[in-house]
């Protein structure tokens, strides 16, 4: 904004708006495959338009979504079982929301509940990032986590319509695009010792992970395994 002109909310809200935009928008490319895949998994299991849309309405995780579909159309009956799984899926998020308490217990009880329920991989990124260039503003997070939020219902809205006409994106060879798009969030957060031993702690210990855990228990303890590298590396630098 010109130095000249008058710092009103309304140019505040524009200039909140504008980065959102910026920078949700390149990550659009990687959700919209996955939520049309999503529309057509859950259509193709058997659940009605209806249901796949509410489902990622209320739960807003694309893994645990995918994992539930699949579960239920393997003919999974345990709902018990389901939620354990889904939920062991998306436990990253509880370091992801400690990581960005201090700034969430500052803000009105309904606002943290609303930055709770749409904290993603991609949002929490991009608000980690403006931190580190800007400070924090709920605002932002806000902005960035709704905006991903709709595009990830609307995209699941248009593979449970069109499920017959659209094959498996999938299949398009698009599966790259949600890798590439975390590769986009991470480099340039490597910026530094201490991200660098994280992230390569991170990786080792998905890979192994991946192949000599069951399920995605890997998950887990590579976030865990990173979170105490960090942790321990960062103690250990402060006199």
């Amino acid at each position: 904004m010109d130095k000249n002109t008058p710092y009103t909310l309304s140019n505040w809200n524009r200039i909140i708006w504008k980065e959102v935009l910026k920078d949700c928008l390149p990550i659009t490319a990687g959700i919209v495959p996955f939520g049309l895949t999503c529309g057509i998994m859950g259509r193709t299991a058997g659940f009605s338009a209806f249901e796949i849309i509410f489902m990622s309405m209320i739960v807003f995780a694309g893994a645990a979504q995918f994992m539930a579909i699949a579960m239920i159309n393997s003919g999974m009956i345990n709902w018990g079982v389901i939620v354990f799984t889904t939920g062991l899926i998306n436990l990253r998020h509880l370091l992801m929301g400690a990581s960005l308490s201090p700034y969430l217990f500052k803000q009105p009880k309904f606002l943290q509940y609303l930055l709770a329920f749409s904290m993603t991989d991609e949002s929490y990124a991009l608000t980690i990032n403006r931190i580190e260039k800007k400070g924090y503003d709920p605002y932002y997070q806000l902005g960035a986590s709704y905006f991903l939020y709709i595009i990830w219902v609307l995209s699941t809205f248009l593979g449970a319509f069109l499920y017959h006409n659209i094959p498996n994106p999938l299949e398009w060879g698009l599966d790259f695009i949600i890798p590439l798009t975390f590769l986009v969030l991470l480099i340039p957060r490597l910026i530094n010792r201490t991200a660098l031993i994280v992230a390569l702690v991170a990786a080792l210990t998905a890979v192994f992970g991946a192949l000599y855990l069951p399920g995605k228990w890997y998950i887990i303890l590579a976030a865990v395994a990173a979170s105490i590298v960090g942790g321990l590396t960062e103690g250990g630098g402060k006199k």
